[in-house]
């Protein structure tokens, strides 16, 4: 049964910092590209960033020098460094393999505000 557990989410002033996790289960987490992904209220979900499995990264580029991700083979954990949060990164977060193939887990929200 695959599992992705998001966490570390919460309400950060702008120019603040959050460090996302996302533990994983039921997949070959070290063969897999992994991606961050965010979707905010009436919007379609979008790739955030991500990191292949030699740890190459790709960032969205409104998130690009900002965020970090990263990941670790021997927890199946990848990770989300966020910095100098701005409101419009307000939104659920989730992470899942990439391609999506499709099952998510439950997100975790991220709201900057003041």
């Amino acid at each position: 049964q695959v599992q992705l557990v998001e966490s570390g989410g919460g309400l950060v002033q702008p120019g603040g910092s959050l460090r996302l996790s996302c533990a994983t289960s039921g997949i070959r987490f070290s063969i897999n590209a992994m991606g961050w992904y965010r979707q905010a209220p009436g919007k379609q979900r979008e790739l955030v960033a991500r990191i292949t499995t030699y740890g190459v990264t790709n960032y969205l580029d409104s998130v690009k020098g900002r965020f970090t991700i990263s990941r670790d083979n021997t927890k199946s954990t990848v990770y989300l460094q966020m910095s100098s949060l701005k409101p419009e990164d307000t939104a659920v977060y989730y992470c899942s393999p990439f391609p999506p193939p499709g099952y998510w887990g439950q997100g975790t929200q991220v709201t900057v505000s003041s």
